[in-house]
């Protein structure tokens, strides 16, 4: 009796699609999240804005489930909130949350000077100088949006300087939370953007003066806690002021 050979029959591999949407969603959800955190840190996107999870969703071409996922991490790390049938709002700081940031800032920033004195190169001490260089123009021919997003940086390229990411990162988050407190609170506003602090700050480290430049930091950061007046209702009162600027 003949025997029919089997033939091996390679079975297609399964399709990708699942996987590719959920990694294009991840994608859409962080690109989300970017643009809101940048929205927020640089003032666009007030305290106390409600966030229009619709025209999010339809803005990116996703579902409101992706978007949630977005607004989910900027909960987490406070920069929303979310108010019990009623959505989700750029978050208000309370004037404790005020004060446990500055005193976080303080501390961390003084930290991280130590760590740049003892791992800096020369290269990134001269990168640093350049950034404040870059300043300096910016605050004779720039806007305020540009001096805002520059001062910043200043203090993240520092603290990625002291080569800890864990740190930077915590940096980075204390910082966009403080553009809440600036929003909120802020009463004295001034056009500089610490670009001579910043320079002071680098020479000090290029002259292997810790305690120099630990000091000129907290002159630095005390000069920004000072803008703000963190009072009962002083937060309430800046923000109908611009509800009336817009409006009128």
């Amino acid at each position: 009796m003949r025997k029919t050979r089997r033939q091996n029959v390679k079975t297609p591999p399964a399709s990708n699609g699942a996987a590719d949407s959920a990694d294009n969603n991840d994608d859409v959800s962080e690109r989300i999240r970017a643009t809101l955190a940048a929205a927020i840190g640089e003032g666009a996107l007030k305290p106390g804005t409600k966030i229009l999870e619709e025209a999010i969703a339809d803005h990116f071409g996703v579902s409101r489930t992706v978007v949630r996922g977005a607004l989910g991490v900027l909960e987490s790390d406070h920069l929303l909130e979310r108010k019990r049938n009623r959505g989700t709002f750029v978050a208000e700081p309370s004037i404790a949350q005020a004060e446990n940031l500055f005193e976080a800032r303080r501390k961390l920033e003084g930290l991280l000077l130590e760590l740049v004195m003892a791992r800096a190169t020369a290269e990134q001490l001269d990168a640093l100088q350049k950034l404040t260089d870059e300043e300096e123009h910016i605050h004779h021919h720039g806007d305020e949006k540009s001096k805002t997003v520059l001062s910043g940086k200043f203090h993240i390229v520092l603290a990625e300087t002291a080569g800890n990411p864990v740190l930077t990162e915590m940096l980075s988050k204390i910082i966009a939370r403080l553009s809440l407190v600036m929003s909120l609170y802020e009463e004295e506003r001034k056009d500089d953007c610490g670009a001579d602090h910043h320079r002071m700050i680098v020479a000090a480290l290029k002259a292997k003066d810790l305690a120099k430049a630990q000091q000129l930091m907290d002159h630095h950061l005390a000069d920004i806690e000072g803008r703000v007046r963190l009072t009962e209702g002083h937060g309430d009162r800046h923000t109908f002021l611009a509800v009336l600027e817009n409006f009128s």
